[in-house]
């Protein structure tokens, strides 16, 4: 099982380093089941078509299943004998039928066989994905749930800025993740194009039945320019663009986990179970899975820009840069599914504390903007009202007081309009119950969006 392939207009042996530095075996590895996939479904065209005859076409199918079930079971060497995970599978081949093993490669070229695996491997990634988010979905909505009418803090700029429920900020997280579910399925449509026939460039001299091959793979078609088909990544791209996004998010609601979990905040707290210890200080709960998870998403970001970078001046249509696609592709893949993986299950662990959430609501003049638009209500233009709640913040921070706390007297010292039935508008709970509107925080609004949610996911 020695040999090149290609070595047949070659007068030298290859230099050992270039076979080193030239070899993809290490990691591509992990395509060995979408290789040996498409692999099959293409010999069971070549027999289809006449190109090779039935009984060829049984031997060599199974002698694909029995290199599989070898490669399943970590029974087949890998070494720098062999240049990628394509011709492991070959030579393996080779080896058990001989040089009816040869023939497998009628019609085809490593061009666009990488590109066949790399599509049904993205394919797989996305269905994986799709379900880790579904996953942390749920996650947020149990959390949702089981904190129905605990109202927080809402904020801007990190400034205290209108009481919201609790309940409403987690599925804010929920519409994030339904986007980043969307954009994955979109990825999908893009992905799911049968490149197998383009050959190296310009596609093949034998009659190849290339929608046979994708209705056996679950492709919806095929491509349509075989230079396009093997010279592309941008389906790589998509994924990895869209993995960024979600990367995204998770660091977000990681970032506020830290911070609601500290405690100079004290909202919530992670199980043990999902935290580490100090060396030194014994007193120490940290917040590392959230932080590795903020801290992998620069790496996911790094994915993209190197595949962007690697892309960005290749002439058509295939060269060896593109080999650079696999490592970013699966790094992404496997940092992505284990971020979902374990934040669902740690997001499930997550209590709140209600008394701190309660006190907070009440300091920091959450209800200002409720108190402008009470004035709006007696007649005031909104940006007068503005102005006269903003000059009333201003005397209770210097009475150290909250609006709710100054007398009536005091604050009809800024606008005859105030009455009696200006409390009811200053109060944090009031505030809350007051957003009814669709989309809004009011407690009818959030719980019925819970329970759109929650059929959004049995779906």
């Amino acid at each position: 099982m020695s040999g090149k392939f290609w070595g047949g207009r070659f007068k030298e042996e290859t230099n050992t380093l270039v076979d080193r530095f030239n070899a993809s075996i290490d990691f591509d590895r992990r395509l060995y089941e979408q290789d040996i996939k498409g692999s099959m479904a293409h010999c069971r065209m070549l027999g289809e078509k006449g190109i090779i005859s039935e009984d060829e076409t049984s031997t060599i199918l199974e002698a694909l299943a029995e290199v599989k079930r070898e490669l399943d079971h970590n029974e087949l060497p890998v070494d720098e004998e062999y240049e990628d995970i394509h011709t492991l599978v070959e030579k393996a081949l080779i080896e058990k039928i001989g040089p009816l093993g040869e023939k497998l490669h009628t019609g085809r070229s490593r061009n666009d066989q990488v590109a066949l695996d790399a599509r049904m491997y993205v394919r797989d990634c996305i269905q994986r994905t799709l379900e880790g988010i579904a996953d942390m979905q749920k996650s947020l909505v149990y959390l949702a749930e089981k904190n129905q009418g605990v109202i927080m803090p809402g904020y801007t700029h990190m400034q205290r800025a209108q009481p919201v429920l609790l309940a409403h900020h987690l599925l804010a997280y929920f519409e994030m993740l339904k986007r980043d579910s969307a954009r994955f399925r979109d990825t999908l449509l893009r992905t799911n194009v049968m490149p197998l026939g383009a050959a190296a460039l310009s596609g093949s001299t034998f009659d190849l039945d290339r929608d046979m091959v994708a209705r056996e793979l679950s492709f919806d078609e095929v491509s349509r320019n075989s230079m396009d088909a093997v010279s592309d990544r941008d389906f790589v791209l998509d994924f990895l663009y869209s993995a960024s996004v979600l990367m995204m998010h998770l660091s977000r609601l990681s970032e506020e986990l830290i911070l609601w979990s500290s405690r100079e905040f004290g909202f919530a707290s992670i199980s043990d179970a999902f935290c580490t210890g100090s060396s030194i200080m014994p007193q120490k709960k940290n917040p590392d899975i959230p932080e590795l998870i903020r801290g992998k998403t620069g790496r996911v970001y790094g994915d993209l820009m190197a595949l962007l970078t690697t892309m960005k001046g290749l002439p058509l249509s295939y060269n060896k840069d593109m080999q650079e696609d696999k490592e970013v592709l699966f790094d992404a893949a496997d940092t992505i599914e284990a971020c979902l993986t374990i934040m669902a299950s740690l997001l499930k662990s997550v209590s709140f504390d209600r008394e701190r959430m309660a006190s907070a609501i009440q300091s920091g003049f959450l209800e200002a903007t409720d108190l402008a638009d009470y004035l709006v209500r007696k007649g005031l233009p909104f940006r007068q009202a503005h102005e006269v709640v903003g000059k009333m913040v201003l005397f209770a921070l210097q009475e150290k007081k909250e609006l709710r706390d100054l007398t009536l007297d005091q604050m009809r010292s800024f606008s005859r309009q105030i009455d009696h039935d200006v409390y009811e508008w200053v109060d944090p709970a009031s505030c809350v119950k007051r957003r009814e509107l669709p989309g809004g925080t009011g407690p009818e609004q959030v719980k019925e969006r819970i329970e759109e949610a929650r059929k959004e996911l049995e779906k």
